[in-house]
């Protein structure tokens, strides 16, 4: 990157150009947005300072903790922001994104079935945030995942049960807030019956309101009796609720179905306005206005808007209140509520229970030991041979490290696209020695079946590691699922491989 003088900086100046200054910072605060780089470039100072609402940090935000740390507090210098990230555990992680996490996610946990175990995962998970400066956490997910296909949730759900996935949400919800951090549960009204991806265009909930009410919101409705925070939407379509629009831009979703009907009156936070299904629609800056006017309080950017895409978004958001498309008093409840989180956020404190959450490697891997399970004998490992079966990362995960490599020093690992194996080439390296062969989700992809299927036709001993969900289970010597690709995962699943601890202890 040039070291010369960025020329969006100026920009993002948000002080009011013409108007009432009271309206360009009500306007402003609705933004929670994202920029790149590990520190905090001018224009999001000056911006807090003209009254940004907050920031949603990445993965290219974060080089480790202390780093992290040192961001938010010069963030909290400028103001009093709403600092948030992505932190599921499991494959979703941003403060572990250039390792893997140390906890396994929702799936796992909705495997294990223990509500004790969840919370504890989470209020682990707080302590990490906390120590971070992190104040408000986009998880959990509260997706019932009904489609076997979804390409955007998966091993993000606790399962497919509605009441599974409700005690569940409400044991992370009270381990985030119990250590002082605010839980966003998403993705409202449901994200996990689509068989399309939000991030490229906009999904179909096709489902009557009946159905909506029995399965998607019954997490939904126990996250607000649990005393949810926030609560994120989700660009999808439910043609009975919302016709064309995704939920994000429709009134009947967030004031009518959330606010009305389910009389939740906390922040309602707006999933990433750059994905597709916003963007490419109404646009950016018209979407912004729209959420508003839905019924969102906070509009959540991700790393694709510059510092130019914020003042515009800001002056449209003003034109629309100027034009009666948009009425002042929107704003004004909105900022109401997101005000109020922040006095939750400066009335709590981050509390550690029996010093649980101060050590996460623990905590994640004892819950991921618990998850992990083995059909059939694998046996001793002799000379082991492994063939990573490569799989595309959804955008939610992005490029975050998975695979047993780190926990199998002495293997021979080939990380391999499906589409590009040589069958026979890997078999004869294989001879003689243990074949493993890991895959993620081999359900969703046809290519990476394909290759399992033929591997396993001369190597019927082989041993298959299922790092998705395991839906798909082929005829192999042993079978292990994780339920994740997380860090902790791999290494629950190598030492059942090895022999080594228990599923059940440390």
């Amino acid at each position: 990157m040039s070291a010369t003088r960025d020329p969006l900086a100026g920009a993002a100046d948000l002080s009011p150009r013409t108007g009432d200054p009271g309206l360009h910072r009500l306007a402003a605060g609705a933004l929670l947005i994202s920029f790149q780089g590990t520190t905090a470039p001018d224009w999001v100072l000056r911006g807090l300072e003209d009254g940004l609402g907050g920031v949603c940090l990445f993965g290219f935000n974060v080089a480790d903790g202390e780093q992290v740390a040192a961001l938010t507090a010069r963030l909290n210098e400028a103001a009093r922001p709403v600092v948030s990230l992505d932190e599921e555990g499991g494959d979703v992680t941003r403060l572990a994104y250039h390792t893997g996490s140390v906890y396994p996610g929702n799936a796992a946990l909705g495997a294990v079935d223990d509500v004790a175990l969840t919370e504890r995962v989470y209020r682990a998970m707080a302590a990490d945030l906390a120590r971070c400066g992190v104040n408000f956490d986009i998880g959990p997910v509260a997706d019932v995942n009904t489609a076997d296909d979804n390409p955007i949730i998966g091993t993000r759900s606790f399962g497919s049960s509605p009441d599974l996935v409700a005690r569940h949400t409400v044991a992370a919800v009270r381990g985030l807030q119990s250590a002082g951090i605010a839980a966003c549960v998403k993705h409202f009204p449901g994200h996990g019956a689509t068989h399309q991806d939000s991030h490229l265009e906009i999904p179909l909930v096709d489902a009557p309101l009946d159905v909506l009410r029995e399965r998607e919101l019954v997490p939904f409705v126990a996250a607000i009796e649990a005393g949810a925070k926030s609560i994120m939407t989700a660009h999808v379509a439910v043609p009975e609720l919302t016709g064309d629009l995704p939920a994000t831009l429709s009134a009947q979703a967030l004031t009518w179905l959330l606010r009305r009907e389910l009389g939740y009156d906390g922040v309602v936070l707006t999933d990433a306005l750059d994905m597709h299904a916003i963007s490419g629609s109404v646009g950016l800056a018209e979407g912004a206005v729209r959420a508003l006017a839905a019924g969102a309080d906070l509009l959540c950017l991700g790393p694709l808007p510059t510092a130019e895409d914020v003042r515009g978004m800001v002056d449209h958001i003003v034109d629309a209140v100027a034009e009666g498309r948009l009425a002042a008093e929107r704003l004004e409840e909105a900022a109401a509520r997101v005000e109020r989180l922040r006095d939750w956020f400066d009335g709590t404190h981050l509390s550690p229970v029996n010093g649980e959450a101060a050590d996460g490697d623990v905590v994640g891997l004892d819950a991921a030991r618990r998850a992990v399970s083995l059909t059939g004998s694998a046996g001793p490992l002799a000379d082991p041979f492994v063939v990573e079966i490569d799989t595309p990362p959804t955008i939610a995960v992005g490029e975050v490290p998975w695979g047993i490599a780190p926990w199998l020093p002495e293997a021979e690992i080939v990380r391999v696209k499906p589409s590009e194996a040589d069958a026979g080439e890997l078999l004869g390296r294989a001879r003689e020695r243990s074949l493993i062969v890991v895959v993620k989700d081999a359900h969703r992809h046809p290519d990476s079946r394909e290759l399992v299927s033929a591997l396993l036709a001369a190597r019927p001993d082989a041993v298959v590691v299922e790092m998705g969900l395991p839906i798909w289970r082929p005829g192999a010597g042993a079978y292990i699922a994780t339920y994740g690709a997380a860090r902790a995962n791999a290494r629950a699943a190598v030492e059942l491989l090895s022999g080594g601890p228990s599923v059940a202890g440390l």
